[in-house]
Parts: structure tokens; C-alpha cells; sequence
């Protein structure tokens, strides 16, 4: 197909030539040469409008894009703006069927061709597409779309609000953010996905029968095929596949169909494929399937072409299931934005692709998407780098009903024939918080009409009590089961600026040195980064205690709130939220590399690894700062999968490590001396820090598009920045100013550092309503978004630039005072026509194939409870051990009927007791444990986010176990930081909401048991 350019944006009349054959299906790219202009135009919907002075930009483009993390999202720009694209076709073109498909706009759209109304989309999130047959014409064709993304935005649909478009999480970037496909078919044609407008639900291609091992499966794939021709017409559907490098690897077909005129029908056709590559974590590896309608002598009339993947999945014992292997969560709840500086959402694929790839790299195994569904690209994003994903459909924190209801539940059906190819799509979220079971059942039955083959669990947050659920878990806490899979949905919401080291290091930031947060000090909002690698640490531990193979319940882990420092809701001292483990551009922190210490395995680590957290380059100003008269000593951290680890300052042992939290070491007071500080564990595994020099030189790195940098005003060069010394060596503590001159086919989006916060700050006296938990008081920072002078944070930054439509020559040259600047140059080329990334870019297979070895050793089982008498309330005694975290048995708040007596299935020694008890993050209970009449165990528990373990002190073999309170149980909270946004609500077990919840009283409240025996 050719497809010509008569004109480009800098002339007035715009055009684009678009030529076909009748029955050639084409997909174009149809993000080029649009005009944009911010306000309400009526008479922009007419195609003779004059539209010569708007801006030219191409898609993806959100009009406010240039405000990400410049403001805060309660301040991002809401009003109206017009989109308008011209384009020409000949007759060629018109002869069959047009649709133009739109992967999202923001939040209301109307969409207008040659001053006709096609029709409107609404939710704001999902993709949307119109049949343009019957307006498009030969010669000029002006698309016109009037976006509203105002924050009080109603549905004229449902009369109602959106409940996801909330000033709280979902970045509010206005217009059309996300790509533009223009389609031509045939008028015997497969439909498209897109059901809200068009009706329709595409094709879909899913794979049963299978055969790990063997590297088999059974593929189907079936088409909803439509005749819009004025005639019966036969067909064939055909399909053949193509692995990774393009190679047939099979091919197959089925009967031949006739369809009446106006007849819309769905063609299923499979067969078993041998010598599959499954698709995995951390191994994105991709099939293409063609789908074809092929006429009676054989030639073709339409094909479709599906980027998917195939793999197995189970969910049930309270576990989870990729390709018969064993996988325990562990990622992260990203904001479904995915942000960037200075462009917000709309950057191109490569660059999902490097920013969700880092994930992995990381260790993480599961990305949750918050509140709405990702737009495709990060989707297919996932797919290409071996992330697994959550996707929801739309909610803000709460169930509701009716119109809001109905809201929901359409969207969850249009996300789901959208993306029911994507392999990577391992949950539905159905709610952000908890849901009825009557609309769990119904979400449910969404996903059987249309995906009932896709391998996906649909849930919702929490869902502890309803069994139709087929995953859950709660926001913050430790949740076990032996039914479906159960994990943390956004533990962690701590948070801390990348540019703190520590408190010994510029620019000398006190460890929770920050505004206050409800008139409170915000320590965990405040975090220096060796405190904010630590907590990682120490907020894992919890989740791995409780990983598959310690008993017959488990936790299936837990994603840690946001990948990446997020334009969203925020209570630190910036603007912004900084609770990544990356900052904004993609930069680490120390946590980070925490996490890559835990995380290399799919329930416990594979790899042996060791990491120091911080820097070794401390000297006479931080002796001086810190007021000591001898030689400067701080604490070190080390991560580390050993069971040891010793440290060497210049080759002299420091001694061994106190162990916390099974990966962290700590070293109190290590005296600094310039030179290397190495940590070695026990499992081979090292790590070191070397003390640079003085600040020498900038270095300049791009990191661009594997496929080239395209002219295409779309593309985009990340640009990094580095200070080193004379030996190539990053300055940890340099933060000096950074000035950049851009010159050639690009233009400047710059990126992101801090300012001054603390003298930054205002009170936060106009607030908005219906904010959850943001700050009281008010950054009114920009950010340096979008300067040309910035500084490095510890020695490194980064930048953005965009290409422009001309192919050409693209120069950066950094500066600074006192050392030796740095010039990168590269070139830019065309895009081509039909540059679709999403079927090129290729797949990333770093961690290889799903092992067939066990991912975790068999270590305890769970013994089994016949009955229970207490000293009150026998009959409900059951619900100690029930496997439902809503239940729970108490007593009557007596001394005296403060014990539960439990009767094993068969006589055991007891190795282990698992308890959740009520209020476990704010209460310890005095408790004696009794086999039979000998008493195994005495003391206080400790209070947790979730379970604790009480290790008797005396093997006795026994079947009855008793329980009994000693005394008051106390009350304070051992997890302050933990902020909840949902509303108070009496009988919430872990008592933080609950009316009266710090009564103690003699109770004895038990939430789920379970005694626990080694496997020998």
C-alpha cells in the first residue's frame, strides 16, 4: 500500500493520501499531522474550518502533557480542546469499509468526520472506534474531536460522575493522550474489538490442552466475521502462526461458511502446535497469528494480525500458578498513568517498554495497575518484557450501585475484549475495594461471556469472606488462605526524594525531616534512601514469613505501592508522590537493588546476590557537620541472600553482621576510611563500594528507540547526565546546575529535580474537596519541568527531548562549572507509513523459560483441626480457624473465659503456632499455650501486619492445643505510618477503624489459626 504525504504541518492546508486495493486490510498509524487548540471552537466541527494557526502536533499528545509533575494533580489543567485532523482518499479507499479506532481520550470526546457526528466516548479510559463508511469521501476528509477533561465531568449516558476521575490517583492528562489507528477492510470483514461503539468483539485467540513439558498446546482461534456487502458471502477462516523471528510454525483451517447480508457470525478453528515457547515472567516471548477470511479460489479478503502469547495458569490452595510453576507476587501497584516529567503519559512504545522492563529487572513479577485500565500500550508493553499484570476496569476506593455501578461494569466488559489477547493479563480487578458478592458474580459473569478461556483469576480487593472471588487481598495487610490466592494489593505507601543519601551526606537531610501530615511528624513520608531501602526490607519479611511452603495456608505475596515516583497524591515534602523505588525518570534507589536481592526467584531467591545500600565517600565536611572529634563512623546496611555476611573495610575484616529480617545486615558504627568497603556473604555472593575522586567530567548517554530514533514528532531521546571523576567514576554528592543546549530535529521536555521544598512550602488553605490523605500544607515547586538548566542529584540526572517530523541530526551538549562538558549527537529517521512499533518491537527474554524445578521447598504443613471448645461462645469457635479474615472468635471480655481449647485431627508434635489476631497491628496479648496439661509456650506476641508465629519452647506430642490469655492485652500502634483512606468502620478486625477499637479489656480474639508441623 502506498501511502503518500501532500503535505506537512508548517503549510495551511493540510493532507494525507491514502490508497489500498478493495480487499486489502490495512492498519495505519494515524498519529500524524493533527492540529490542536486549547477551548471551545463550535465551528470547528465544519471541514472548511480554519484551523492554519493551531498547533501541530502528533499523537499520542495530551494538551496539558507539558504539566506532569510541574503541578500537582490537583492543579493539572481541566477545560475543553479541539483535535482536528485533515486527510485525503481516493476512490480506492471508500470502496470498501473505513474505521478509525482510538486507544483513549480523556474524559469526554465527541467525534465529528466532514461536520457529521460519528458519535462519543466518555469513560475516559478505554479505547473507543467509529465506522466512517458512510461520511468518508473521495478526496479531503477533516476528522474533528471536541475533548472535554473536566474534573466534574458527567456522564450523559448515565447521568453520573466518573468514579474514577478522582484528583486523588488518576492523573487527569486532557485530550488524546494515546494512539490513533485508521483501518480499512473489505466489506466481508473480522470486526474490531471496540463494543461500546462499534458493537463488536474482534478476535480471539486463547490455548488449552497443554503440555508444559512437551511444549504443546491446543490453539483456537476464533473471528466475529460481519457482511456489509449487498450479497451472501463464503469464506474461509484460515490461520497460520509465526514464532518470534517469523518462522510458520503451524497452520490451519476450517469449513467453508456462507454469511447473509448483514449476518454477523463467530468462526472458531484450532489445532495442537508443538515445540511452543511459553510465554513467562521475565520472558516475553510473542507469537504472531494471522487470522485470514480466504475466498472460494483461495485468495485472500481480509487478515488480521494478533501479537499474543501462550501460557498456563492455576489459581487455588491459596496459590498461584504460571506454566505448573509455583509463583509467589512480588512488584509493584503502579499508577496506571505511568508517568513521565514534562510529557505525562504519552511517550512512545520503546519507552514503556524500557520503564515496565525495569520492573523486572528489579525482581518484580507482577504489576497492579491502580483504579483503570492501562491504555494498550503498556499492556502490550507488559507482554514484550515478561511482566505479569492486574488489570482493573475502574473504580476509586469504595462498591457502589446503580448508574456508577453500570459504569463499572461496561468498562469491565470493553477492557476485556480489548485486551483478552494480551498474555501478560494474569487478574481482572473488579473493584479497588472491596465488592458484594452479587457484583462479584456478575463481574464474574462478564468474564465468562467474553474470556472464559483466558487463564485469568477475576477478583477484587480483599474479598476475604466471598468464595465466588477467585483472588484477593487487602491493601496493607498479611492475608492467608487455602482456597484462591491472596495478596497485598499496595503495601508500603512510604516515601522519600532520591537525592537524600542519608543524614551524614549532602544535602544533610534528617532522616524524617519534613512538613507535618495531620499535624504529626511525617518520618515515613521523609525517608532518607538507607532508610527507605531498610523498610523495603523489613515490609517484605512479613509477606516471605508466610510464603508457599510454610503451611497448608499462604500468602501469595504483595506488590509494594508505586514503581516510579508518581504525579499523583502525595504526603512528603515535593509535590508529588515519591514512594518509587525509581524516581520519576527511572533513575533507582538503593531500594531498588533491595529488591533485586529478594526478588530473584519466583517464591524464594535463585540467585546468590549482595548489595551494600549507600555510598563510601565521606571526608572532613561531613566530620566537621556531624560534630565529631574523632574519625566519622555511620552504620551500614547490607542486603544480602546469605545466611552471613562479613564486611571488609581496605581488606581488614570488620566483623560479621547482625541479622534482621532474614536479608538485612546491619554494621553499627563503621569508622569511614577512604578506600573500598566490600560486604562478602557466606553464599559467594559480594558486593563493594569504592571512595571516588573529585569531580572531573560530565558524561552524556542516550538511550533510545532499539529500532531508531523516528522523525516522526513522537519519538523520544532519554538522555542521562553523569558527573565523574578522572577514573570514569560517578560523584555520589555532586548536585551541581546542569545547562543543556539542544540543537537539530528535536525539541526540548527537559526532566525533573528538586528544589528547595522546605522554603517551598504553603499552607494548603484552598484544598479541594474529596481529597483522601494529601499534606496539609502545599509545594508550589515546579520541579525545574521543562528548564534547561537542572541539577544532577547524586550525580546523575536525565532529560527528555522529542524528535520533530524532519529527519535529521539531533545534538545535546551538557555544561557545568568546574568540569569537563559532554556532547552526544545522533540521527533521526523516518518512520514510515505503516510504522506500527507493537508488532515489531521485540520481545525481551532475559530470564529465560519457566524453569521445570520446584520454585520452593516443601518446609511445614498445617495440621488439621477436628473441633474447638472455649470458655465463651463454644458454638462460634469454628471461626478461628474457618479460613475467613472477617471472622473471628472472641470471648466476653473475661479473665475467665479467655481460653479455646483445640482438637487436632491426629496427635502431633506442634512445631509451629500461626495466629491472626484481632487488632494485630496495634495489640500484643499475653498468652500461655498448653499440649495437653504442659505448657509449651508463654509471653507476649508481637503485633504485625498480619500473622504472628509462636515457636514452643518443648516438643510434646499432643491433641488438644489450648489457648489462654494471661492478662489485658496492650495497646499501641506498631505501624504509624500506615495511613488508611477508606472510611472508619466499626468491626474491622484489625481494629486501627474500628468504634472502641482500643478497649482492650481481658479479650481473647482469634482471626484464623493454624498449629504447624516441619516436613521431615
Amino acid at each position: 500500500m502506498k501511502f503518500q504525504k501532500f503535505a506537512i504541518c508548517l503549510v495551511t492546508v493540510l493532507a494525507t493520501s491514502l490508497s489500498m486495493g478493495a480487499t486489502e486490510r490495512v492498519k495505519l498509524n494515524f498519529n500524524a499531522e493533527w492540529r490542536l487548540r486549547v477551548g471551545d471552537f463550535a465551528e470547528a466541527v465544519k471541514p472548511d474550518f480554519d484551523d492554519a494557526a493551531w498547533q501541530c502536533v502528533t499523537l499520542p499528545y495530551a494538551f496539558n502533557g507539558d504539566e506532569a509533575f510541574r503541578k500537582d494533580i490537583v492543579d493539572l489543567t481541566d477545560t475543553i480542546c479541539w483535535y482536528r485532523k485533515t486527510f485525503m482518499l481516493s476512490e480506492e479507499d471508500v470502496r470498501g469499509k473505513v474505521f478509525v479506532e482510538f486507544e483513549g481520550v480523556r474524559q469526554g470526546a465527541d467525534f465529528y468526520l466532514n461536520g457529521q457526528h460519528l458519535g462519543f466516548s466518555e469513560n475516559g479510559v478505554m479505547a473507543c472506534g467509529f465506522d466512517l463508511t458512510p461520511y468518508v469521501k473521495v478526496g479531503r476528509n477533516v476528522l474533528a474531536v471536541r475533548c472535554d477533561n473536566s474534573w466534574n465531568y458527567r456522564s450523559r449516558e448515565f447521568q453520573s460522575r466518573y468514579q474514577w476521575n478522582d484528583r486523588n490517583f488518576n492523573a487527569n492528562y486532557g485530550g488524546i493522550p494515546k494512539n490513533v489507528y485508521l483501518h480499512f477492510n473489505d466489506r466481508l470483514y473480522q470486526t474490531l474489538p471496540l463494543y461500546s461503539n462499534l458493537g463488536t468483539t474482534g478476535t480471539y485467540i486463547y490455548d488449552t490442552d497443554f503440555d508444559i513439558p512437551g511444549r504443546r498446546a491446543v490453539i483456537h482461534a476464533e473471528s466475529q466475521v460481519r457482511n456489509e456487502d449487498t450479497r451472501a458471502r463464503s469464506f474461509t477462516l484460515f490461520a497460520k502462526v509465526l514464532d518470534a523471528d517469523g518462522r510458520e510454525v503451524a497452520h490451519f483451517n476450517g469449513e467453508r461458511i456462507t454469511v447473509q447480508p448483514g449476518e454477523t457470525r463467530t468462526v472458531g478453528i484450532e489445532q495442537r502446535v508443538e515445540g511452543l515457547h511459553f510465554w513467562s515472567w521475565g520472558y516475553g516471548y510473542l507469537y504472531t497469528v494471522k487470522t485470514l477470511l480466504k475466498a472460494d479460489d483461495g485468495s485472500k479478503i481480509d487478515d488480521v494480525v494478533t501479537r499474543t502469547g501462550f501460557r498456563k495458569t492455576r489459581f487455588g490452595e491459596g496459590k498461584i500458578w504460571l506454566n505448573d510453576r509455583v509463583m509467589m507476587v512480588h512488584g509493584y501497584a503502579q499508577r496506571t498513568s505511568n508517568e513521565w516529567p514534562g510529557v505525562g503519559l504519552s511517550v512512545p512504545a520503546w519507552l514503556s517498554d524500557y520503564s515496565n522492563g525495569l520492573m523486572v529487572e528489579s525482581g518484580g513479577n507482577m504489576v497492579r495497575w491502580m483504579h483503570v485500565t492501562p491504555w494498550k500500550q503498556d499492556i502490550e508493553s507488559c507482554d514484550r518484557v515478561g511482566l505479569p499484570q492486574a488489570m482493573p476496569a475502574g473504580d476509586a476506593e469504595k462498591d457502589v450501585t446503580g448508574a456508577r455501578w453500570q459504569q463499572r461494569t461496561a468498562l469491565m466488559r470493553d477492557a476485556i475484549i480489548y485486551n483478552r489477547n494480551n498474555p501478560s493479563i494474569l487478574f481482572y480487578e473488579s473493584g479497588n475495594e472491596s465488592i458484594s458478592r452479587e457484583h462479584m458474580l456478575e463481574m464474574k459473569a462478564i468474564r465468562d461471556e467474553f474470556d472464559p478461556h483466558g487463564g485469568r483469576a477475576i477478583g477484587s480487593r480483599e474479598m476475604l469472606d466471598i468464595d465466588e472471588a477467585e483472588y484477593g487481598g487487602e491493601m496493607l495487610y498479611i492475608n492467608k488462605s487455602h482456597k484462591h490466592p491472596m495478596w497485598a494489593m499496595e503495601y508500603c505507601r512510604d516515601e522519600g526524594l532520591r537525592k537524600y543519601w542519608d543524614q551524614w551526606s549532602y544535602p544533610y537531610h534528617k532522616e524524617g525531616e519534613g512538613p507535618l501530615y495531620r499535624g504529626n511528624p511525617a518520618r515515613e513520608y521523609n525517608h532518607n534512601m538507607d532508610q527507605f531501602a531498610v523498610e523495603m526490607v523489613r515490609r517484605w519479611y512479613d509477606y516471605w514469613l508466610e510464603r508457599p511452603g510454610t503451611g497448608t495456608r499462604v500468602s501469595s505475596g504483595g506488590v509494594k505501592i508505586v514503581f516510579s515516583d508518581t504525579n499523583t497524591h502525595h504526603r512528603g515534602e515535593s509535590n508529588y508522590r515519591t514512594s518509587g523505588v525509581a524516581d520519576a525518570m527511572r533513575l533507582p534507589k538503593d531500594a531498588f537493588f533491595a529488591h533485586q536481592v529478594m526478588w530473584s526467584g519466583w517464591v524464594e531467591p535463585e540467585k546468590a546476590q549482595t548489595y551494600i545500600v549507600g555510598h563510601w565517600n565521606y571526608g572532613e565536611n561531613e566530620k566537621k557537620r556531624n560534630g565529631e572529634n574523632e574519625k566519622f563512623s555511620k552504620p551500614v546496611y547490607v542486603v544480602s541472600t546469605g545466611d552471613e555476611v562479613e564486611l571488609f573495610l581496605n581488606g581488614r575484616s570488620l566483623g560479621k553482621g547482625r541479622q534482621d529480617y532474614r536479608y538485612l545486615f546491619t554494621f553499627d558504627n563503621v569508622p569511614f576510611e577512604a578506600g573500598t568497603l566490600e560486604g562478602v556473604a557466606s553464599d559467594g555472593s559480594r558486593y563493594k563500594l569504592e571512595t571516588v575522586g573529585e569531580p572531573y567530567q560530565l558524561k552524556l548517554t542516550a538511550i533510545q528507540n532499539p529500532e531508531g530514533t523516528k522523525a516522526d514528532g513522537a519519538d523520544i531521546v532519554l538522555f542521562q547526565v553523569e558527573v565523574l571523576d578522572k577514573e570514569g567514576r560517578r560523584c555520589p554528592l555532586d548536585d551541581r546546575m546542569i545547562h543543556f543546549e539542544l540543537s537539530g530535529e528535536a525539541t526540548w521536555i527537559g526532566g525533573i529535580a528538586t528544589r528547595n521544598n522546605q522554603s517551598l512550602q504553603r499552607p494548603d488553605d484552598n484544598r479541594p474537596s474529596g481529597l483522601l490523605d494529601a499534606a496539609a500544607t502545599k509545594n508550589v515547586s515546579d520541579n525545574y519541568v521543562g528548564a534547561t538548566d537542572l541539577p544532577v542529584e547524586c550525580g546523575v540526572n536525565r532529560v527528555l527531548v522529542r524528535t520533530t517530523t524532519n529527519p535529521g541530526a539531533v545534538r545535546l551538549t551538557a555544561t557545568a562549572e568546574g568540569v569537563k562538558s559532554a556532547t552526544v549527537s545522533l540521527a533521526t529517521t523516518s518512520a514510515g507509513e505503516n510504522y506500527l512499533p507493537q508488532l515489531t518491537l521485540k520481545g525481551r527474554l532475559d530470564r529465560g523459560e519457566t524453569p521445570f524445578t520446584p520454585s520452593y521447598t516443601e518446609q511445614a504443613r498445617g495440621i488439621g483441626i477436628a473441633s474447638a471448645t472455649a470458655g465463651y461462645d463454644s458454638d462460634h469457635a469454628s471461626r478461628s480457624f474457618d479460613d475467613n479474615e472477617l471472622s473471628e472468635w472472641k470471648n466476653d471480655g473475661r479473665l475467665s473465659t479467655a481460653w479455646i481449647t483445640y482438637k487436632l485431627a491426629r496427635k502431633a508434635v506442634v512445631n509451629d503456632i500461626c495466629l491472626k489476631l484481632t487488632g494485630w497491628r496495634l495489640r500484643s496479648y499475653p498468652l500461655e499455650i498448653y499440649a495437653g496439661k504442659k505448657l509449651i509456650w508463654s509471653g507476649e506476641t508481637e503485633r504485625s501486619l498480619g500473622y504472628v508465629h509462636l515457636k514452643p519452647t518443648k516438643r510434646v506430642k499432643a491433641s488438644d492445643i489450648t489457648i489462654r490469655l494471661k492478662g489485658a492485652g496492650k495497646d499501641e500502634d506498631a505501624f504509624g505510618g500506615i495511613v488508611e483512606v477508606a472510611e472508619p468502620a466499626a468491626g474491622e478486625l484489625d481494629l486501627f477503624k474500628a468504634k472502641n477499637g482500643g478497649e482492650t479489656k481481658s479479650e481473647l480474639r482469634i482471626v484464623e489459626i493454624e498449629f504447624i508441623e516441619k516436613v521431615q
